[in-house]
């Protein structure tokens, strides 16, 4: 089992009465961002991420959000090449990269070898779509997200496999020569994981990829129909699935006493909404970026036509146990049943959010790793829920001739045949 640690950086210097009526994503004046407050929190995760990797932890999750306070890795290359030096044995895991936001998917290739070869082949390359609002935040069209994601994935593995100087005239992306000087250290490539929620669409194309599909805090429910649809349409392509094809992302805050965990366990409330607001849900769901059932939903939830999904209370979260908060034997108890009921073979461990101290989050990462984690290596085992790093990578699925057809396909379009 492949266990993570993860938080979204949240940036919560700023006076919360400023957001009360409206939302902090997207549009919330950058007036009230404070600079200095910045430059401490970031060296504050610097120092927490250090302390996983000295106590145990096998990856550290990154990701990359904008315009938003709730995250403040608008770059997640960045951290990843400051880990990358910063540490010895900790996979860096990005969570990843939204590539239609990516108007070079050749460089974006470069930079990702970059940190490979400097981590010494410790990194894992996770693609995504990104949200809604970041498309409005890059001036990207929402309507070609799907589109432009499949395209950079494409043209990203082929930089990194096939020889160059090659040509690419693809329908978002031309280049006259690709032939990037700096190559990945793991061959044929880095690992690719996909995160996500509940796009079925996605969760579909990640399986026939064989890439292994991150859940990302979805309920118990949820998450196994995500695996349902993932096994569905793995056996299509003709391979059995299992935990190593599977990974979780769910809220743990561990601390000395109860009272204190489920203290700091409130804050996870914080980038719901709960104290300053998110974003509109316009912004966050554009004309064009969701599948039309989607798209569908949300025109009648707008319409009046159907309530407008809210996220449940904290102690909802709690009971269903997409919030796990207590003392280390606590935690391990609940963990046990998340294990036994999803049975991934990657779990990320999100440990704090909002106002949470950075001497509560260091103590949080202490007993996650000295206690929690140890146990949940021995249930894994137990339970025979093997990670991906326990096998040899599968070979990629991905310049299949589906995408060969698609660029050729494109440059015919674009020729005027």
């Amino acid at each position: 089992m492949h266990l993570m640690y993860f938080t979204e950086q949240p940036m919560s210097a700023y006076d919360e009465h400023a957001a009360e009526e409206g939302v902090t994503a997207l549009l919330f004046s950058n007036s009230n961002f404070d600079p200095v407050a910045g430059s401490e929190l970031y060296n504050h995760r610097l120092t927490e991420y250090k302390l996983a990797e000295e106590v145990g932890v096998d990856g550290i999750m990154l990701n990359e959000h904008h315009n938003a306070p709730f995250c403040m890795q608008a770059k997640c290359n960045i951290w990843a090449s400051v880990l990358a030096g910063a540490t010895e044995r900790v996979k860096i895991v990005l969570l990843g990269n939204p590539l239609p936001l990516a108007d070079n998917p050749i460089r974006l290739a470069e930079e990702l070898a970059m940190i490979d070869m400097i981590s010494g082949g410790r990194l894992v390359s996770g693609f995504v779509r990104g949200g809604g609002t970041e498309q409005l935040a890059t001036g990207v069209n929402p309507a070609y997200n799907r589109e432009r994601f499949e395209e950079a994935h494409d043209l990203i593995v082929e930089a990194w496999t096939r020889p160059g100087p090659f040509r690419w005239e693809g329908r978002h992306y031309q280049h006259r020569v690709v032939n990037p000087w700096a190559l990945p250290m793991q061959q044929p490539h880095p690992r690719i994981w996909i995160p996500g929620v509940l796009s079925r669409e996605t969760v579909i194309w990640a399986a026939r990829h064989r890439y292994p599909y991150i859940a990302l805090n979805t309920t118990i429910e949820a998450t196994k129909r995500i695996w349902q649809t993932y096994d569905d349409a793995a056996h299509e392509v003709g391979y059995d699935p299992g935990p190593e094809n599977r990974g979780y992302l769910l809220r743990v805050h561990v601390a000395d006493t109860t009272e204190k965990a489920m203290q700091n366990a409130s804050q996870f409330m914080w980038m719901q909404g709960e104290f300053t607001g998110l974003a509109h849900p316009v912004w966050s769901n554009p004309a064009g970026y969701a599948s039309p059932r989607n798209r569908e939903a949300l025109v009648e939830v707008m319409n009046g036509r159907r309530p407008p999904p809210r996220a449940s209370s904290f102690d909802n979260q709690i009971e269903n146990m997409q919030i796990i908060a207590g003392t280390p034997d606590e935690c391990i108890r609940k963990l046990r049943t998340i294990l036994e009921e999803t049975r991934p073979g990657i779990l990320a461990l999100w440990g704090n959010d909002g106002r949470v101290t950075h001497e509560d989050s260091m103590r949080c990462i202490e007993l996650l790793g000295t206690e929690v984690m140890p146990a949940l290596r021995d249930i894994g085992a137990e339970l025979d829920l093997d990670g991906p790093f326990d096998s040899e990578p599968p070979v990629s699925i991905s310049y299949d001739e589906t995408a060969q057809a698609r660029v050729a396909a494109a440059a015919a379009a674009a020729s005027g045949d």
